[in-house]
């Protein structure tokens, strides 16, 4: 089925999850309490069962004691939660870390990456806490030039990581990556830290999903939003089953839904991000590649290539996908995907797919996700605009929602503003289809 976040409030898929390695092998879904049937009544409603709604529904019930209601309008985790490339890392937007500094000055720097670090903390807490089996892999990233000329770019980041953020990183040559992670072309040079790791993103959603159900949030799934209206001192949402009133409402459907209130109208442009997971590597292949490496990796490009090896020796690779879920153009960007592991890995260009997705990331005009209220109501809160770098910073900003909710905790300035409108939003799929030209045409240039 194509779709479009920008022409429809909700997928209207039901309750199955896409097709993908990560619903293949996830396991038992986590027990929910239904579809809205009937009038409700909250003092919390969250739109949106992905790592946001999730994470801010379990702080809140664990650490305030509050009932929040959830409505998700097909599973938890549906979209990019239980579907993305699988890195936590310590990464909030698309901004490199020197590019903070120039932006905001070294106070604010540090500050931000302070918190990108306690976003990997608060995912590594979740999973200790809801003794969560997601596969989780050694420590571990990699930003590999995939030019000559990209190495300096690497250079800045290590410094700012080093010196300013006191954090510790190195860079590796051609030979390092080659002897040590893989043995590939367009790796030139990497930059190599800790405080980063694979898993399972999928497990990690239900897990957080038990955790909240079980600290005495409620589920909802298969509960689209179709509608938001103010009622006096509160909200009402509309659903299939039902409608729910709710005085504080939060909205954390990132790219799925930012249609669905003037607050976040024309402000994200979702994005089409696209996976393939190969066959496991034979015995062969893995000496030839010597692809011996756990961590999560990507590449200097705009836009960008990410890629793993996972536990079973397939390979993961993913980027930007068609600016439409069409099929046939879906179908040319799983071969232009597994083409692209054929070209970074040589070695194994025989190698085919067994898995090919997708889902929609929102991309900011700002390139940073906000986290704060709608500009004229404060009892509307909002969280999104990840672009792409979700998994700890959702998970994290989910958690700094409800304290900001539960116990009016301050928010980090730079991430409590409002998201800027794109500028001529009716024509963001046009803006697109020019600067995804003008990337790739400038990402191949070294």
């Amino acid at each position: 089925m194509q779709f479009d976040p920008l022409k429809s409030d909700h997928p209207g898929q039901g309750l199955a999850h896409p097709e993908s390695y990560w619903a293949a092998t996830a396991g038992a879904a986590p027990s929910g309490d239904g579809a809205v049937s009937g009038d409700v009544e909250a003092e919390i409603a969250i739109v949106g069962g992905g790592y946001t709604g999730l994470s801010c529904a379990y702080h809140l019930a664990r650490n305030f004691g509050a009932r929040p209601v959830l409505l998700e309008a097909n599973r938890t985790g549906w979209g990019c939660s239980g579907r993305n490339g699988s890195f936590v890392r310590p990464g909030i937007g698309r901004r490199k870390y020197h590019q903070w500094v120039e932006d905001w000055g070294e106070e604010a720097a540090r500050a931000l990456f302070a918190e990108a670090l306690a976003g990997v903390g608060t995912v590594r807490g979740l999973i200790r806490e809801g003794n969560i089996d997601c596969d989780v892999q050694p420590d571990g990233w990699l930003k590999i030039a995939h030019r000559k000329g990209r190495v300096a770019e690497l250079e800045r980041d290590r410094q700012v990581l080093n010196d300013l953020f006191g954090f510790e990183a190195e860079l590796l040559d051609a030979e390092a990556i080659a002897a040590g992670h893989f043995r590939g072309t367009e790796a030139f040079g990497a930059l190599r830290a800790g405080e980063s790791f694979g898993m399972h993103p999928l497990k990690l959603a239900d897990g957080i999903a038990r955790m909240a159900r079980d600290a005495g949030a409620v589920l909802h799934e298969g509960s689209p939003v179709t509608g938001m209206a103010r009622d006096g001192g509160g909200h009402v949402l509309t659903t299939p089953g039902g409608r729910v009133r709710a005085r504080i409402v939060v909205l954390a459907v990132n790219g799925y839904g930012p249609e669905l209130n003037k607050a976040t109208r024309g402000r994200v442009l979702p994005v089409l991000s696209n996976i393939v997971v190969t066959r496991p590597m034979t015995e062969a292949e893995k000496q030839d590649t010597n692809f011996v490496t756990s961590d999560v990796m990507f590449d200097t490009r705009t836009l960008l290539n990410y890629f793993r090896r996972l536990p079973d020796g397939r390979i993961l690779l993913g980027n930007r996908g068609p600016l439409r879920e069409a099929p046939a153009t879906q179908a040319r960007h799983r071969e232009e995907l597994l083409a692209t592991i054929h070209a970074k890995f040589p070695a194994l260009r025989g190698i085919t797919a067994d898995y090919f997705w997708g889902g929609w990331v929102a991309v900011s005009l700002d390139s940073m996700p906000h986290v704060t209220t709608a500009e004229d109501d404060a009892s509307l809160f909002y969280c999104m605009g990840y672009c792409g770098t979700g998994v700890s910073a959702a998970i994290h900003m989910g958690w700094r929602l409800a304290e900001r909710i539960g116990g009016g905790a301050a928010l980090l300035p730079v991430l409590d503003t409002v998201l800027p409108r794109m500028p001529f939003a009716a024509f963001r799929r046009l803006g697109q289809a020019a600067a995804f030209r003008w990337f790739r045409w400038r990402d191949e240039r070294g």
